[in-house]
């Protein structure tokens, strides 16, 4: 995707990616992740996720990267937070006491610059992908990270050709042929979610499964 896509999606305000709640995935499972108070989570292509005030509230900071400045602007300005902004690199970097943010594209973050986490949570990330970056994206976030650490994956199945993404549809088999190599893939639950969701259903979706994994680093 390109950045004037998520531009346009963002200025036009069509952002039904965007949710007001935190994820429920995400505070069922984050206990099984086993994080230790005081670990910095990693969350790529974060937008102005609700999620990241969530992982504040555990007691963690949070390092994110997010190439469409209006969602990092709106994320600090909708929570009452106050930021400083310096430029690093090819990036805007936002931050406060607990957030730091990245505003540039993800592919230009290095390891260096996440050098500190110990835990990343995508939630949006690799089902916002087209199937020609998501290789090229896993690829890149294993390279950054530091070794031994867990990836908390949040991801969405449909029939593909019943709808065009973002989110895209990621099976299973996807996750793990692109995955296995450097981690233990382990998931934690598949649910059927369309009856939930009215307006996959206007699309004319037959079936919509999330599912959720843990990866652990090898």
């Amino acid at each position: 995707m390109e950045r004037e896509f998520w531009h346009t999606r963002w200025e036009e305000g069509r952002i039904g990616f965007h949710r007001d709640e935190i994820n429920p995935y995400l505070q069922r499972y984050w206990p099984a992740m086993r994080v230790p108070a005081g670990t910095t989570v990693f969350v790529p292509l974060c937008g102005k996720s609700k999620d990241m005030i969530w992982l504040r509230d555990q007691g963690h900071s949070v390092i994110g990267v997010e190439i469409i400045p209006r969602a990092v602007e709106d994320f600090f300005d909708e929570n009452g937070l106050s930021a400083t902004c310096r430029t690093h690199d090819a990036f805007t970097v936002w931050q406060d006491q607990d957030f730091k943010i990245f505003q540039g594209d993800f592919f230009d973050i290095t390891a260096n610059d996440v050098a500190g986490i110990g835990v990343v949570y995508d939630r949006a990330s690799l089902i916002a992908l087209p199937p020609s970056l998501r290789a090229r994206y896993a690829e890149h976030l294993r390279t950054i990270l530091p070794s031994r650490l867990k990836v908390l994956l949040v991801t969405m199945d449909y029939p593909q050709h019943e709808m065009d993404g973002p989110p895209f549809a990621v099976a299973e088999q996807e996750v793990t042929a692109l995955y296995q190599d450097h981690f233990t893939i382990e998931r934690l639950c598949s649910e059927d979610i369309l009856a939930a969701n009215p307006r996959f259903q206007q699309q004319g979706l037959s079936s919509l499964t999330e599912k959720v994994y843990i990866l652990n680093a090898t």
